[in-house]
């Protein structure tokens, strides 16, 4: 085996997570094109290493070197996975990471057709989940304003009464506080709830979070 060949491999390796990388990036997730890069490569590399760095020895397994990239894997992953208030983040990114160290031994093992393979897989498997889940997905917000008076509350309430799954209400020396727990989907909610709540005289808007389950 050629050392242009070898390079070659490592480089795939690289460029096909990095592809992975880039719509982590454009998600603006925890691991973006560099971490996504450098794991494809690494992997591609132990790979090569596995495979070809030891041929001067009598007696080698040329799996054992490979075996530990994807255990090893898990410690990134792990530290990828960030748990906050009952809300799990970064769980896809960690397991897109694995993928991608599965995608560069893949490359490492000169297995092309099957690196891009999975690849492609992987891509369309992330968009189209994040296609999916903007449109029909499901969630709870809490939304805390303030309101003028109490009919300026209700027509609030009154707007997004398909949408209210509990509110709470404090008046506070002539305006109204309250918390609304809104089941949305989180396709345009954020900006049509601040378009709304603006379009309205005296309402002013304390914070919009995601509600602990």
């Amino acid at each position: 085996m050629g050392t242009g060949e070898l390079i070659l491999r490592i480089a795939i390796g690289g460029l096909l997570g990095a592809l992975i990388g880039l719509e982590r990036h454009l998600r603006a997730k925890e691991a973006g094109i560099r971490t996504h890069f450098l794991v494809g490569l690494g992997s591609a590399l132990f790979m090569v290493i596995s495979q070809y760095g030891f041929s001067d020895a009598e007696h080698f397994d040329a799996a054992r070197v490979a075996a530990q990239v994807v255990t090893g894997m898990g410690f990134l992953g792990a530290g990828l996975i960030i748990f906050h208030k009952n809300s799990l983040r970064g769980l896809t990114t960690a397991a897109g990471v694995w993928v991608v160290s599965a995608i560069g031994l893949a490359s490492g093992a000169g297995m092309f057709w099957i690196a891009a393979a999975a690849t492609v897989m992987t891509v369309i498997c992330l968009e189209a989940m994040h296609f999916l889940l903007r449109r029909f997905d499901h969630r709870l917000m809490r939304v805390c304003f303030t309101a003028p008076s109490e009919d300026a509350f209700q027509e609030i309430l009154q707007r997004f009464s398909r949408d209210v799954d509990s509110f709470s209400v404090e008046h506070r020396e002539g305006t109204v506080a309250a918390t609304l727990l809104l089941r949305i989907t989180s396709y345009d909610f954020s900006n049509k709830l601040i378009t709304e709540l603006r379009s309205l005289d005296g309402v002013s808007i304390e914070r919009i979070e995601p509600a602990d389950d």
